[in-house]
């Protein structure tokens, strides 16, 4: 009898810790008018019990505990989930911006490690890695089932070192593995800020973090000066960030009390409106907004935004569809619970997460033009000034294309004849003859096909949206953008 009843002394205990750790909870629950709540924990706590006695191995009650509340989460949805105390900690170390790791954004979709977007510059876009590239092995480990911050801590480490990855490449349906080469990821928020010609100007915004409001202003005030008449806002490959960055940068360019997102949950404390609090400081101009299946989260509501307000036209891909509000909740003993408490709309009540927002003009890059415009976008971005020349070196070229175009067709009024030993039936060479001189001039394919990839069509596409509506004149420019937007609006590029 004495053995009995030590055998189940832990029991008791455990019926004990379970109780004072959800009673409180529970009667919540009954008080909202669940019922069976009382019988479903005492079936928690008979699983448990049965577990602790007899399990094969002795098992701690902290681990069944918290492994019980990761399973609760993992039952939710992928962006809720159980941290332990060593993970919240580490949350909270991850603000300091600077990191070894591949440079990705990662989440959970259709319960598989998923790619969001590729960080501009980084080890992960250099190697080609894309937009719902899904990873299904870790340095050989199987991903099946990881959590998030599994993923994460596996994927970091030291600067220098070496992890794989295979991915599963669905458009493609091709199994893809990469090794690559961990380095510090420093994201910078306005990456790229210039003037591409006389008038219009061009700002990429990588991630919504606390300088990108500033660093925007600082940025539309020195284009201002350089001339800008028109601007393209590049939010392509930007996972998203901070909620109220990106009312900033809608606030930019829309009018005061104009709403830019709100957030409707549960409860009456989760339902919340984010308006514009000042005026858009004649940041009236026209606007192209680029987006892509890499945008989401605070780019998808930037962008939401500016198609409601009818304030800009946007154009590229459908974007991610991640539009969920996520809560950190601190328990005692220093874990914390992150959950899905609200979800984002647009002004129009358009829900963002799981549809995305589709530009009004679509204009798609198949999977080799994406893996080769990741792969060098940082020489298309360092070339974007040359590109699209400044006007004296434009208006220079016209003169020298028109005066070569007059020595052509005076050469064809005075019917030029070969000289003297020339072929007067040339033939193209051979392709024997095109290696050989190929190998002579030191040209290869390859090389020649790098250099044609260096090109950013969804980009070419904006500009000359922005140049045809230019061409209307200042004052009407706004009213042509609206018709332009009107009519383009079921127009498919691929």
């Amino acid at each position: 009898m004495a053995h009995k009843k030590v055998k189940y002394l832990p029991a008791i205990a455990i019926g004990m810790i379970i109780g004072m750790i959800l009673i409180f909870p529970v009667a919540s629950l009954v008080q909202a008018g669940s019922e069976g709540i009382y019988k479903q924990v005492e079936e928690f706590t008979e699983s448990l019990i049965l577990i602790r006695e007899h399990y094969v191995d002795e098992v701690e009650i902290k681990d069944l505990i918290y492994g019980a509340i990761k399973g609760m989460t993992l039952a939710l949805d992928p962006h809720s989930q159980f941290m332990e105390p060593e993970q919240y900690k580490d949350m909270k170390v991850e603000t300091e911006g600077e990191f070894g790791g591949i440079g990705i954004e990662i989440t959970i979709k259709d319960n598989v490690l998923t790619i969001v977007s590729p960080i501009h510059d980084t080890p992960g876009s250099r190697a080609g890695l894309m937009t719902d590239d899904k990873i299904t092995r870790i340095d050989g480990d199987t991903t099946k089932d990881i959590t998030i911050y599994e993923a994460v801590k596996k994927m970091r480490g030291k600067p220098g070192t070496d992890v794989k990855l295979t991915v599963y490449r669905e458009i493609e349906n091709k199994i893809l593995h990469f090794d690559l080469t961990r380095a510090i990821i420093q994201v910078k928020s306005i990456n790229t800020a210039v003037m591409l010609t006389r008038d219009i100007a061009y700002v990429y915004i990588s991630q919504f973090q606390e300088k990108t409001s500033r660093e925007l202003k600082a940025a539309l005030k020195d284009l201002k000066s350089k001339g800008m008449k028109a601007l393209v806002l590049d939010l392509r490959y930007n996972p998203g960030g901070l909620l109220d960055m990106a009312v900033k940068v809608a606030s930019e360019f829309l009018k005061k009390d104009d709403l830019v997102v709100y957030t409707k949950g549960r409860l009456v404390g989760q339902n919340m409106q984010f308006r514009v609090k000042a005026s858009r400081n004649g940041n009236d101009y026209p606007l192209v907004v680029m987006i892509n299946r890499g945008s989401a989260s605070a780019s998808e509501i930037v962008a939401g935004a500016m198609q409601d307000h009818k304030r800009g036209i946007l154009l590229g891909s459908k974007s991610f569809g991640k539009g969920s509000v996520q809560t950190v909740i601190p328990l005692r003993g220093g874990a914390a619970i992150k959950l899905t408490t609200a979800k984002y709309y647009t002004p129009a009540d358009r829900m963002i997460h799981g549809t995305g927002i589709v530009p009004d003009i679509v204009v798609n890059l198949s999977s080799e033009e994406e893996i080769d415009f990741l792969k060098n976008r940082r020489e298309i971005m360092a070339g974007l000034s040359e590109k699209y020349k400044s006007p004296p070196e434009e208006e220079s070229q016209k003169e020298e294309s028109d005066s070569s175009s007059s020595d052509e067709e005076l050469s064809e009024d005075n019917e030029t004849k070969p000289e003297s030993g020339g072929d007067s039936n040339p033939k193209n060479p051979s392709s024997k003859e095109m290696e050989e001189i190929e190998d002579m001039m030191g040209h290869s394919e390859d090389e020649s096909e790098e250099e044609k990839n260096l090109e950013d069509k969804q980009l070419d596409r904006a500009v000359d949206l922005l140049k045809g509506i230019l061409f209307y004149g200042p004052k009407q420019s706004e009213a042509k953008l609206l018709d332009l937007k009107s009519s383009l609006s079921s127009t498919r590029f691929l």
